[in-house]
């Protein structure tokens, strides 16, 4: 067998069942990465020896576990206490922390192999991965497209068959709108699902840790494997795990399905839509009944999210003031000139622009007529997907407006940038679970170039703390069609 051409699932089997072992698997994945990351950028940096030592291990049965052998690779905001944590900042560029997140330790406890950490919009800060520090990470569907972001490194090592799973975070959409753009499943659990301890803050009330698949079954163990209570997070829910994949295969029934008529809109790529309206097609022939919802405050989502976001990251990234670690600028004349040189040596022009925004809305006199007021409207979005859930199991709406975009094609356009998440913000600031699923293809030419086959997703929202029911959901779609198995020619 290929290891590098299986799921997660039967990688894994194949390892338990020394049909394969784990050092070859491990290294058919380094292998690969060698011959293509050059081109994709996907990874900062992998772990070799580290990761060959570990897969012997697994062989030796000295390592034991539901993901035993398997290769992951993780977004590089999560810590660990290998390797640097850079979070594609130049001010953290040499960061080395003294402790592991507690989500890659999970990993590692059930046995996985960490390949090594992928590039992202710097501290997750984005929606195309262009904001790295360290170049953009390219569309494995075409190299000349973005592959989304902030977990773009994660989506591309994915979709290109660098990893067998990811685990990335997602703030506004940034694991769901890569994992569409990529044509992969990528998962956002309910706020407070998993553990933040060891990820790097962007916006501590959105931030969410998720895993990217090839598919459901594979999301659903890797959230088994991640989630559960953290005494080091005081957001972390009590809730102990799930064993969500021995139910991802039980259908739902008297399923309900809301589509709510604010996320269907002309301003989409009809591609997108029509992919809706199959996915709605493909549920009612499955018994579902289809149900008209309303999200009235749909449209304050964008506004109300780079408020909130952005005046917490404005608090979040004080801390990188260039005295107790990160960059430091050269011979500082005072201790003003230090903070501010250093810092805006060490961050970029998206990172500079949120913060002003955040430090703005924060501000005496502005506070409340901004700050306040978003956070009043966050309650109301939250508010409309409390009453819309009283009447269905689960939303069915786009992930995107549209399929990837070009490289450079938004970086002057900040507002046109932040639309593309348009339809994943609500998810954050509701603290619900979301899954993002591969739902079809779309051609496009680009000033007479050959048409380019690019990936399309479809989006399933669900209510707090149902991740079981909503994976089952997502299993039924994804049984019903054959867009995750297509891989890209790399």
């Amino acid at each position: 067998m290929n290891p590098t051409q299986t799921t997660l699932l039967e990688l894994r089997d194949a390892i338990a069942a020394k049909k394969i072992s784990a050092k070859q698997a491990v290294t058919a994945y380094l292998d690969r990465i060698d011959q293509h990351n050059n081109t994709l950028n996907a990874y900062h940096e992998t772990y070799a020896d580290r990761a060959l030592q570990r897969a012997q291990d697994v062989d030796a049965d000295k390592v034991t576990g539901p993901l035993a052998g398997v290769p992951i690779a993780i977004k590089d905001n999560l810590a660990t206490d290998w390797g640097v944590t850079t979070c594609s900042s130049k001010i953290l560029e040499n960061f080395r922390s003294p402790y592991t997140a507690t989500a890659v330790a999970k990993l590692e406890a059930a046995g996985a192999v960490i390949l090594g950490k992928t590039n992202l919009d710097e501290f997750a800060m984005g929606s195309s991965t262009e904001n790295s520090a360290f170049g953009p990470t390219r569309n494995p569907w075409d190299t000349h497209r973005v592959p989304g972001g902030s977990s773009g490194g994660a989506a591309a090592a994915m979709a290109a068959d660098l990893c067998a799973g990811s685990i990335g975070s997602d703030t506004g959409g940034s694991i769901r709108q890569p994992a569409a753009l990529c044509g992969v499943v990528g998962f956002k659990p309910t706020y407070g699902r998993v553990s933040r301890f060891g990820l790097v803050a962007f916006a501590s009330s959105l931030d969410q840790i998720g895993p990217l698949t090839r598919t459901v079954s594979d999301a659903a163990l890797m959230l088994s494997v991640i989630s559960g209570p953290d005494e080091r997070d005081s957001t972390c829910a009590s809730q102990q795990p799930r064993d969500y994949l021995a139910e991802v295969d039980q259908p739902v029934s008297g399923l309900r399905i809301g589509v709510a008529k604010q996320y269907i809109s002309d301003t989409n790529d009809p591609a997108v839509n029509q992919a809706v309206d199959e996915a709605i097609n493909m549920f009612r022939s499955c018994g579902a009944q289809i149900v008209e919802i309303d999200l009235p405050h749909t449209q304050y989502g964008i506004p109300t999210y780079y408020l909130v976001a952005t005046a917490e990251a404005s608090s979040n990234l004080a801390r990188y003031d260039g005295v107790r670690y990160g960059r430091r600028c050269d011979d500082p004349k005072d201790l003003i000139d230090l903070y501010s040189r250093s810092r805006a040596e060490g961050f970029g022009e998206e990172i500079k622009r949120r913060i002003m925004l955040g430090t703005y809305a924060l501000s005496s006199g502005y506070y409340d007529a901004y700050y306040v007021r978003a956070l009043k409207v966050r309650r109301l979005i939250k508010r409309d997907f409390d009453l819309a859930f009283s009447s269905c199991d689960a939303i069915l709406c786009p992930t995107t407006t549209a399929p990837a975009f070009r490289l450079g094609e938004k970086s002057d356009d900040p507002l046109s940038m932040y639309m593309n998440d348009v339809y994943t913000v609500n998810a954050n600031l509701a603290g619900i679970p979301g899954i993002s699923l591969p739902g079809g293809f779309t051609t496009v030419t680009h000033n007479g170039t050959p048409p380019q086959k690019l990936p399309l997703g479809i989006q399933l929202l669900g209510p707090v703390f149902e991740e079981t029911k909503l994976l089952r959901i997502a299993r039924m779609y994804e049984s019903a069609t054959t867009h995750h198995q297509v891989r890209p020619s790399l």
